[in-house]
């Protein structure tokens, strides 16, 4: 693009008068030691950076920001980066979920209210991915992600362990009797042995995977191991190649269009990823205009083969996973059989998706596996709906058990996780392995912020006898690490008034994956009547009556099946220059 035709850029309307306002804010950002030419028609390019020692995944980001500078430095831009609220999955209490939006909307406020031309993405950590890609969307500046990429293999015993998913298993062990407690906490060490985030394809890789995947990442972004010099070299090109998209004018709504999405869900069903993408996908396509519904999941994602051998649905992690050939081997893999949606969809980098992988190289069958030999033959998301979740639930086919996809059994009820927590290893609980756990009010509002409890441990007398997986059912969501024949995200939630709340003990509940079948074996009459006597939405009620953040979320949070996003940030809001500060 010629000189005359680049597009006008909005930090001159800081940085390009003459006047009193120009002056101060040149003045103010000089003293930072910025010579004046960098004022003379550069893009500005923010680094929008989720760093934050409470955010262990991401706790690298000072050292990769740099690289991100150098980048932009080289290719004539000025970096500017800034913080933004940091919503880390390992502490944050009582879930990163709840922060979510409130991180997306502190990104979208920081880009339209400053002299910012394009932004880099710097994520890592599973909800920082979806919130900063749904500010900036918000926004529909020039951006592209930089993943913080994920730790090197845990190593316990001379074995590889993955992250979360060991915790999941021993844990198990460690109630069933089989695993002393010294045993279980002689892992923990091994675990998280570098920089990075879960080396497992748990929601931190299925949601780099899916920002690959709807072109908003450079290829290979998705996979390069956190310690690897290959991600610097990833951070340095991506701050080479905003300033030119700035100069191009490549905005967001170029690149995440109605093709990318639907990449992305095949995408997700390919690698086994995480049931939070449905969530987050739809947040990230409200905010850009882009219609995207649960059928969307069953039209696009089922009969999907999963080719991706990792953990927590196969063997392998994300070491090898890159080693293998990463994200774009598995997509040439799709593009090759014509199972790609939009393989015209535009990237980041200006190519198309296939134009970057048509050639891309695969290296190990056995971590990248062939169509006709796949990991699981069906690996799309399932979606599930009946009366027990009229605008439906998700399960993840790959992470279960295939015979218990077909299922009948009675409900064992627990009214919230405190009450399953005092109850589930008790005894005398009433449970055999053909029951179905139901756990109610962990939804968006009734938890609130929707944790990821849904992947409810089984009760220690089962396990102490060889139970492996029994059917599970919550409005709650789980770790991308987790497994099981878990039903979740079913909407409306229990605190919000839906049928869930209405179950009890002994209800019969059938499961039929195939048929994409939820019901709850009591009658229309009988649920609305039990409906009307537990009075769902008095917790949410109480919870709202404190105020402040956690009241706004509860009064404007989305149910599951529409993202979860808050009703009045839906949409995109663009980035027109606002008024004076002075």
């Amino acid at each position: 693009m010629s000189q005359d035709n680049k597009p006008r850029l909005r930090s001159a309307e800081w940085f390009g008068t003459a006047d009193k306002n120009g002056f101060m804010y040149r003045s103010w950002m000089k003293n930072q030691g910025l010579p004046d030419h960098e004022f003379h028609g550069k893009p500005v390019i923010g680094i929008c950076n989720t760093y934050s020692e409470l955010t262990p995944c991401n706790a690298h980001f000072r050292e990769l920001a740099e690289h991100v500078k150098r980048g932009i430095w080289e290719a004539g831009g000025l970096p500017v980066e800034f913080p933004v609220f940091s919503n880390g999955e390992s502490n944050l209490r009582p879930t990163a979920m709840l922060t979510r939006n409130l991180a997306s909307m502190d990104v979208e406020e920081a880009i339209r209210g400053n002299p910012i031309d394009g932004v880099v993405l710097m994520a890592g950590c599973d909800k920082t991915t979806p919130a900063l890609l749904m500010g900036a969307a918000s926004c529909d500046v020039p951006a592209l992600v930089v993943s913080g990429g994920p730790m090197l293999n845990g190593k316990h015993k001379g074995k590889d362990i993955g992250s979360g998913t060991i915790v999941w298993q021993l844990s198990e062990e460690v109630k069933s009797g089989r695993m002393s407690l010294d045993e279980f906490m002689a892992a923990e060490a091994g675990m998280s042995r570098s920089a990075g985030t879960c080396n497992t394809m748990g929601t931190a890789s299925t949601m780099a995977c899916m920002a690959e995947s709807l072109g908003v990442s450079l290829p290979h972004n998705a996979a390069i191991p956190a310690v690897d010099a290959r991600r610097q070299v990833m951070a340095h090109l991506s701050g080479n190649r905003i300033v030119e998209m700035v100069n191009e004018g490549l905005c967001l709504s170029k690149v995440l269009t109605r093709g990318a999405f639907e990449n992305a869900i095949r995408t997700n069903a390919a690698i086994g990823g995480s049931t939070n993408a449905v969530i987050h996908l739809k947040a990230i396509a409200g905010r850009i205009g882009v219609p995207l519904e649960m059928d969307d999941w069953t039209r696009i994602g089922r009969d999907t083969p999963t080719i991706v051998d990792l953990q927590p649905s196969g063997r392998f992690l994300m070491e090898e996973f890159y080693y293998a050939g990463g994200l774009p081997a598995v997509l040439r893999r799709l593009g090759d059989d014509n199972r790609l949606p939009a393989p015209d969809a535009l990237t980041v980098n200006g190519r198309t998706l296939w134009e970057n992988v048509c050639d891309a190289p695969l290296y190990n069958e056995d971590v990248i596996r062939p169509l006709d030999n796949p990991l699981v033959a069906d690996g799309g998301i399932c979606i599930v709906r009946g009366n027990l979740a009229p605008n439906g639930a998700v399960l993840k086919p790959s992470a279960a058990t295939a015979e218990l996809m077909t299922h009948r059994g009675r409900a064992v009820v627990f009214e919230n996780l405190e009450d399953y927590k005092a109850r589930i290893n008790d005894p005398d609980l009433d449970v055999t392995a053909e029951d179905v756990l139901v756990l109610k009010h962990c939804g968006p509002r009734g938890y609130p912020g929707m944790a990821e409890v849904g992947n409810m441990g089984l009760p220690a007398k089962l396990l102490a006898e060889g139970v492996k997986d029994m059917v599970r059912i919550s409005d709650a969501r789980m770790s991308g690490t987790a497994y099981g024949t878990v039903v979740l995200h079913v909407s409306p939630e229990a605190g919000a008034g839906g049928p869930l709340a209405a179950v009890q003990n002994g209800d019969w509940i059938e499961l039929d994956c195939k048929a994409g079948r939820l019901h709850l074996e009591v009658s229309d009459d009988d649920i609305a009547s039990r409906l009307a006597d537990t009075q769902p939405r008095e917790a949410s009620r109480l919870l709202a009556s404190t105020g402040g953040y956690r009241g706004l979320y509860i009064n404007h949070v989305l149910q599951a099946d529409e993202g979860c996003d808050f009703d009045f940030l839906r949409g995109c809001r663009g980035s027109d220059v606002p008024r004076h500060s002075h």
